[in-house]
């Protein structure tokens, strides 16, 4: 049972009463808030729908727009004027059944005077009006919203329900990884995307170990010594201790011999 009813004319702010909508059945339930495009399905009886939800419903939200007191009948006349005209039909319904009718007015709309309404909507012009402005669209939303919970005893119960279940901690042992202990920064990420250039090519799918992408200086990721033996001189230069183990800077072209064999007076029997 719709506890909200969005009342708009099609032609003059549609899209915002969509916004309102959508906004408010976020904050409070899709099925507490009525707007006849979403809440009637197909096959349904158009006039028999739209009179129940009004009547059920506790505030009747009327969004108006500049060209809503411009809208006019097949012959002319002003469409509020006309008695099947629906937008005055839903109005006088809400005002019949007791519900609280707030105007919304979009943009600049200027607001409604007695004087440029039909003698049955003159009340219309008595009601307490609110602002939407999309420049400032999530503000005045929320100021609505909140307005309609302390209005609505109901949507302050679905309010807090739904605030409790957004702060409500996750459960570790269904959701995330668990790593023992951590030391340092800890991060949780699905995915990762990142520029690399020339090297291991295209990394797809399960990745594992570590990933270095345009590495600048020496790098170590794994065990043991490292050794940087960057030279600036123009020739190679040979170092060695002798146990079989050389290691080659500089410009390393042409042969390299290398023998294990102890040299004459160092380990060796004279």
């Amino acid at each position: 049972m719709p506890d909200v009813f969005v009342n708009y004319r099609t032609g003059d702010e549609e899209a915002t009463a969509t916004l309102i909508e959508r906004e408010l059945s976020r904050r409070f339930g899709s099925e507490r808030i009525f707007r006849a495009s979403k809440s009637i399905s197909g096959g349904q009886a158009f006039p028999r729908e739209l009179i129940t939800a009004v009547r059920r419903s506790s505030v009747l939200l009327a969004v108006i727009g500049p060209r809503w007191l411009e809208a006019r009948t097949s012959d002319g006349r002003p469409a509020l004027a006309d008695p099947k005209d629906w937008i005055r039909r839903e109005i006088l319904e809400a005002f019949g059944s007791g519900a609280q009718v707030i105007p919304v007015l979009v943009g600049r709309t200027d607001r409604l005077t007695r004087e440029a309404l039909p003698p049955a909507l003159r009340h219309l012009a008595d009601c307490q009006y609110r602002r939407l402005d999309h420049r400032n669209a999530e503000a005045d939303l929320a100021r609505i919203g909140n307005e309609l919970a302390q209005l609505v005893p109901v949507l302050a119960q679905a309010d807090q329900a739904a605030r409790h279940n957004d702060d409500a901690p996750v459960d570790s042992e269904r959701h995330g990884n668990h790593s023992g202990e951590v030391r340092g920064t800890q991060v949780q990420a699905r995915t990762v995307t990142t520029r690399q250039r020339g090297g291991i090519g295209n990394v797809g799918r399960d990745f594992s170990g570590t990933f270095i992408s345009e590495p600048r200086g020496p790098l170590h990721t794994g065990s043991g010594d490292q050794y940087d033996l960057r030279d600036q001189s123009s020739g190679p230069r040979f170092t060695g201790d002798g146990m079989g183990v050389s290691y080659v800077a500089g410009d390393n072209s042409g042969s390299n011999e290398h023998s294990s064999a102890p040299r004459h007076g160092e380990g060796e029997e004279q």
